[in-house]
């Protein structure tokens, strides 16, 4: 099995190799025989008798010309074939150009150009996020218009390599005619030596010896040069078809490959991105939210604080001084005992006071 390559020198041998097999298929022996009955029936003819020399000639005249002239007409198509490519095929010609337009969206649109960790607050931080998409949104209508020219121009170039591979088969076909002939060609020609050695031992008549060197072995030979000389404008077609077919399969790949994986690399990008957006918007407002909260507790704590040592002091100012609470003590013992010695002196007056009245 022939190995890929674009290589043109490469492709020349694998081409030369495949001619080489086919020339190997060739029924020999067949050839053989032919050739010797043509060569046999040559001295038979009768020169002398125009329509016996023509019943040679002719065919001599005709031998190959078929397999030449549909060879001469197939290349000729080709050029223009080619031409018609050049001309025509504007998008496949433009693919190189389309994926090298889409390569610098791709990097436009390189999410990694964003910058997430921009301080300030939450609109500055969110402001080359917002941009990123917006420019992604416009973008992606531009990478799908690429994306459909390269869509259009992959199957032009299909189109192109399956009308390219059924002219090389054509051409291979009638190269394969032309190297049966020459075959034969060689195998004439070296019959018709045999003969004319042979006749000249027999002692053939001079101008008949003459007449089929002349007439019939230089024009052969001319033939088989001709024939060998439109195999090698066939090989050179043939491999001209092939490095135009491979290198639109190239661009076929690079196509597809574009479209599975350069684009979809982008877009997985963009999702992570977006992720990521998501994600940092999340951390800022916890971000935004603990600090709210490690706030209110401070504020709190602060409250308390100063709640209870405000409750404690005023608890302590409200509690009678014990000074105050000595003197009341000492007035109301002082009271009592007042009480008492005015208890203890009005007995004897209240005593003279019973008597007095007895």
């Amino acid at each position: 099995m022939s190995e890929f390559s674009l290589d043109v020198t490469e492709i020349k041998e694998e081409v030369d190799k495949s001619l080489k097999e086919e020339e190997e298929k060739l029924p020999n022996a067949e050839i053989k025989k032919q050739a010797d009955d043509n060569a046999a029936a040559i001295f038979e003819a009768n020169f002398d008798d125009v329509a016996s020399r023509e019943k040679i000639l002719k065919p001599l005249d005709d031998f190959g010309l078929n397999a030449i002239n549909r060879s001469a007409n197939k290349n000729n198509l080709l050029t223009t074939r080619f031409v018609d490519i050049a001309k025509g095929g504007d998008e496949a010609a433009n693919v190189g150009e389309k994926l090298e337009e889409l390569d610098r969206e791709i990097r436009n649109l390189d999410p990694s150009a964003i910058e997430f960790g921009q301080s300030g607050i939450l609109g500055k931080l969110l402001r080359p996020v917002r941009n990123y998409f917006s420019k992604y949104e416009k973008a992606d209508e531009a990478i799908s218009n690429i994306l459909k020219s390269l869509d259009e121009s992959s199957r032009v170039l299909q189109n192109d390599n399956t009308t390219l591979l059924a002219e090389e088969s054509y051409l291979r076909e009638l190269t394969k005619k032309l190297m049966t002939d020459i075959e034969l060609g060689k195998q004439m020609d070296a019959s018709i030596e045999q003969q004319i050695r042979q006749a000249e031992i027999e002692g053939v008549e001079q101008h008949k010896i003459d007449f089929v060197r002349e007439e019939v072995l230089f024009p052969l030979r001319q033939r088989i040069m001709d024939m060998q000389q439109m195999i090698v404008v066939n090989e050179q077609g043939i491999i001209s078809l092939n490095v135009v077919r491979r290198n639109n399969k190239e661009l076929i790949r690079g196509v597809t490959r574009a479209k599975n994986v350069t684009v979809t690399a982008l877009r997985n990008g963009v999702m992570v991105a977006s992720a990521l957006y998501n994600q940092k918007i999340v951390i800022y407002k916890i971000k935004t939210l603990n600090e709210t909260t490690e706030q209110v507790i401070e504020s709190t704590s602060r409250m308390l604080r100063e709640q209870g040592n405000e409750i404690q002091k005023q608890s302590m100012e409200t509690m009678i001084s014990p000074e105050v609470l000595k003197a009341s003590f000492a007035d109301a013992i002082a009271a009592i005992e007042d009480v008492s010695n005015y208890k203890n002196q009005a007995l004897p007056q209240m005593q003279e006071t019973i008597t007095t009245f007895s």
